[in-house]
């Protein structure tokens, strides 16, 4: 992806990413029920690879699938990109695990940027105390294999009922998990990225006893005229 772009969008809220697609049309881009193990000093940021669960058949789905080499949560774990983001579809099912701290090390190891899955980690402390980001619905210790079949890799998903497509942009920070088309990511992040400089003036402004009406939408033009000033200031 676009340097730049990624730079824009590891220092953005989520929460001014939806603001930023909602006026765009798009209105159901953020991951539900989906937060991080831990937070982490910037934002995950990369395009999204997928991998796709179902559920599982029992006559299918047995032990003897560790030792598949082709088995797609291996091939996927050892194929991401470097630079891009793991997206599991779980189908928001955390009874079983969708990956664990082994295969999450390698993955940080590889250089991805992050995993994200609607389900559930095994081991989920220890991913904590990885570099790399990890998003989930919640802890589970059972392995995938009991519920979930690994069945497609690099796939349209859905994802905290969010469509995903391989190659969106995926961000993550402290609170959740938004999905950026990838035809509009570069506009996004350029928006994204005044919004929160305005953001930042505007709680300069509340912290100094300003009352929000008029400021915060900026529906007077002093509003406007005393952030062109602040911006200014901070240039000196």
């Amino acid at each position: 992806m676009n340097p730049e772009t990624r730079k824009k969008l590891e220092v953005v809220s989520v929460a001014t990413l939806c603001t930023a697609l909602y006026k765009r049309g798009l209105r159901n881009q953020t991951i539900q029920d989906v937060r991080p193990i831990s937070a982490k000093k910037v934002n995950m940021v990369g395009p999204a690879y997928t991998l796709r669960y179902i559920p599982a058949r029992e006559d299918l789905n047995t032990l003897a699938e560790f030792r598949n080499p082709l088995h797609p949560q291996r091939v996927a774990v050892e194929e991401c990109p470097k630079g891009a983001v793991l997206v599991m579809d779980s189908r928001r099912d955390a009874r079983a695990a969708s990956a664990g701290d082994i295969l999450i090390t390698r993955l940080q190891v590889r250089g991805v940027k992050g995993v994200v899955t609607d389900g559930g980690y095994r081991d989920s402390a220890v991913i904590g105390e990885l570099d790399i980001p990890a998003y989930h619905h919640r802890p589970s210790s059972p392995t995938n294999l009991t519920l979930h079949q690994a069945l497609d890799l690099n796939v349209p998903i859905g994802c905290g009922e969010v469509a995903v497509f391989p190659g969106d942009i995926m961000v993550g920070d402290a609170d959740s998990v938004i999905c950026i088309p990838a035809n509009i990511a570069d506009e996004v992040a350029i928006e994204a990225t005044k919004m929160t400089e305005f953001e930042d003036f505007v709680i300069e402004q509340v912290k100094a006893g300003k009352a929000i009406i008029g400021l915060y939408p900026a529906t007077k033009d002093e509003t406007l005229a005393d952030f062109e000033q602040w911006k200014k200031n901070r240039a000196k």
